[in-house]
Formats: C-alpha cells, structure tokens, sequence
C-alpha cells in the first residue's frame, strides 16, 4: 500500500514550488552588477538611522538589480541563423564597414544596430556559434549611443566569430552617453554557442552586427529584439 502522504511533505513541495517560481520569476543578476548591488545596500545599511539615506541606498540597489538582470533566453535550434546579440530596439539597417581594428577586408557588410535604453537587459549574447577569431578594443568618445556617429567614434569592443562553415559575424559593444565600461570575458580560441553571454555594457550602449554578402535580414528598424532569441538574419 501507498504510504499516505505526511504533511511535512506537502510543506516541502509547496516551498519547492514557491522556489522554483521565484527562480523563474526573478532573474539572476550578471556576476559583474554585485559590487554595485552591495554598494547600494552598504549605504542603506550605514544610514539606516536616517530615511532618506536608508531609502537612497535600498533604491541604487533595486536599479543595479533590475539593470544587471541576466535572464535566460532559449536560443533558435535552426542551423544558418543570427541572433540579436542584445536586448532594445533595432535603429539601423544598413551597408557599412567592419572596425578596421579587426583587420578584414575593405568591403561594407550589412549592418543591424540595436540601441539599448536604461531599462533593457544590457548583457550581451554571441550572434552567431562559433570561434572567436579576434577581440579588439578601442578607445573613443562617449556620445549618445543612438547617434548615427557613436559606431566610429565612440569607445568600442569588436568581436569576430567565425562559424563552423567558414562564414566571418562581427559584434560591437559601443559605449554610450552614460556608458563608461565595456566588459567582455570572451577571447581569441574562444568556442562560443548561439546566444551565449559574452558581456556587458553599463548604463546605456548600443550592439553592432556585420553579416557578410547574402544575409537575409529578418528584421525591421523600430523593431523590439530580444537577445539571444530574435533572429536577425539567416545566412546564405
């Protein structure tokens, strides 16, 4: 016979649910947002004789928490596609050159421009599965992001990725008007999967996708993209 059920038991399904769907619900933070996070709460704590500050502190840290999110995103299981490799709203679709830190040919490719505001995720996913050929940073000036000029003068990180048929994706991480830090933990020899966090721009910044001849652009200009998951384009 069936043991009936105790009711520790149910008690330990039910705090096994509520759990798991708070894991659901709430997403994690990115690793590089806690010092922030824990600045905020060490004001809240060390004025928390005084509102002002208690609630000065408690809000900076609600804002990193919500900033730093780092929700998990399924990626597209179909071969050939390229993914928005950030969160925000597509502003630009058109012909450019690739940063020439990178060192490729002198050939314009598509470019997609994606603008993240304060209130997106700013993580930043790989468009494209492959092997990280090159990472190069470059030093610039910090303008508005959704600027036509931010892509060759602001501070920037390109990545290449090569995919396993030999096709060259190009990522950058373009620093913005409030932006100041350009994280990227990927490196050269890099093997990265389709929709994998690579990095992270702090407050405010804007991605760049070069996709090379024969592209077929799957998105819109004023379109919502969703990093990760968006399918900016299939390959030839």
């Amino acid at each position: 016979m069936a043991r009936p059920a105790r009711p520790s038991d149910d008690t330990s399904s039910e705090a096994e649910r509520f759990v798991e769907l708070v894991r659901s619900t709430v997403p994690p933070i990115h690793p590089a947002g806690l010092p922030f996070i824990a600045g905020g709460l060490g004001i809240a704590l060390a004025g928390r004789n005084r509102r002002w500050l208690r609630n000065t502190g408690l809000s900076a840290a609600s804002f990193c928490a919500l900033f730093f999110r780092h929700p998990p995103r399924v990626p597209p299981t179909r071969p050939g596609v390229v993914v928005a490799p950030a969160d925000g709203r597509v502003t630009l679709i058109d012909q450019a050159v690739p940063p020439a830190e990178l060192g490729l040919p002198d050939t314009p490719m598509t470019r997609i421009s994606i603008f993240l505001s304060l209130f997106d995720a700013h993580v930043q996913r790989a468009p494209a599965a492959g092997e990280v050929v090159a990472v190069r940073h470059r030093p610039g000036q910090f303008q508005s992001a959704d600027k036509d000029t931010a892509s060759e003068a602001n501070e920037r990180n390109s990545l290449l990725i090569r995919t396993p048929d030999g096709v060259d994706v190009v990522a950058v991480q373009i620093a913005g008007l409030l932006a100041r830090r350009i994280v990227c933990t990927a490196r050269p020899g890099d093997k990265l999967a389709l929709g994998e966090t690579y990095g992270l721009i702090r407050f405010g910044s804007r991605l760049d996708t070069y996709l090379p001849d024969g592209a077929k652009v799957a998105v819109e200009i004023g379109q919502r993209a969703i990093g990760g998951e968006t399918v900016l384009a299939e390959l030839r």
